[in-house]
């Protein structure tokens, strides 16, 4: 069980023991992932704030990875909690909102244990898969989220314009994860023509720096998001060099065409 409030940690250690489980506890999340990875566990019992949002659900996901068959449940003290948190259905088993009585709680982990729900293992994908899957979707998302950028719309252009070579980049990006990984060595950087293109094309527009600056921002922001809805299809084994990657893209992407929107693109050598 995973509690950052002691008197809350220790009142339910105490009620479910009496119930006849044994408990082990944590205090934040660093004890809690540590547990996680050394020790096997039936029941895992969560707060959502400890004290940041949503630690809680950092601590389910890694349970629901490394020890899938367990019955997870999450503690929230807000009312709102199943409008806010519809993501985390994908992690949780059981959502819990304070207040509630503890004798409440040890009873629903009797029932559940008894009665556990059959687990549907979901299809674990590359993120290369899961922006390739969502294109369309990260496009009307990058849209929608320029929309709302009074900097990006002192300049008024159409959905096609605004959008202009954004799919192509994507594609470039989704390119670069699905290289083949040379252990030791990072992958280059892809030499993109879209890039290019949307570099002069912003320019033409009226875009100033900051604004180009602003739209990669955006992209960035916009395909984490993506990731975050498909947590629970993603390959957690190769996620973080796949994150570093498209950090590490997007920033190439975005110089190259401000180089471009400069005057100063960089022509390839002949051999």
């Amino acid at each position: 069980m995973v509690d950052d409030d002691d008197a809350v940690r220790t009142m339910m250690s105490l009620t479910l023991e009496h119930k006849g489980f044994e408990v082990v506890s944590a205090a934040n999340v660093t004890e809690a992932l540590k547990l996680i990875t050394t020790e096997s566990f039936d029941v895992l019992i969560t707060d959502l704030h400890m004290p940041n949002p949503s630690d809680g659900f950092a601590v389910i996901t890694a349970m629901r990875h490394i020890q899938p068959k367990a019955l997870t449940l999450l503690v929230s003290g807000y009312p709102d909690v199943k409008s806010a948190m519809e993501a985390i259905l994908l992690e949780a088993d059981e959502i819990i909102v304070k207040p509630f009585e503890t004798k409440t709680l040890a009873d629903l982990v009797h029932d559940k244990l008894i009665t556990p729900k059959l687990a549907v293992q979901t299809p674990k994908e590359r993120v290369a898969a899961i922006l390739q899957r969502c294109t369309s979707g990260i496009v009307e998302d990058w849209l929608a989220r320029v929309k709302k950028s009074k900097e990006l719309n002192y300049v008024s252009l159409s959905n096609q314009d605004r959008t202009g070579y954004l799919p192509k980049l994507i594609e470039d990006l989704i390119l670069r994860l699905r290289a083949p990984n040379v252990p030791g060595r990072e992958s280059d950087s892809i030499c993109s023509a879209a890039a290019v293109a949307h570099g002069k094309m912003r320019k033409l527009q009226g875009y100033t720096p900051a604004m180009l600056v602003h739209d990669s921002r955006i992209l960035q922001v916009t395909l984490f998001g993506t990731l975050q809805k498909n947590l629970s299809a993603l390959d957690f084994s190769l996620l973080l060099p796949d994150v570093m990657t498209i950090a590490d893209e997007v920033d190439s992407q975005l110089t190259q065409a401000m180089e471009s929107y400069m005057g100063d693109v960089r022509k390839p050598a002949a051999a």
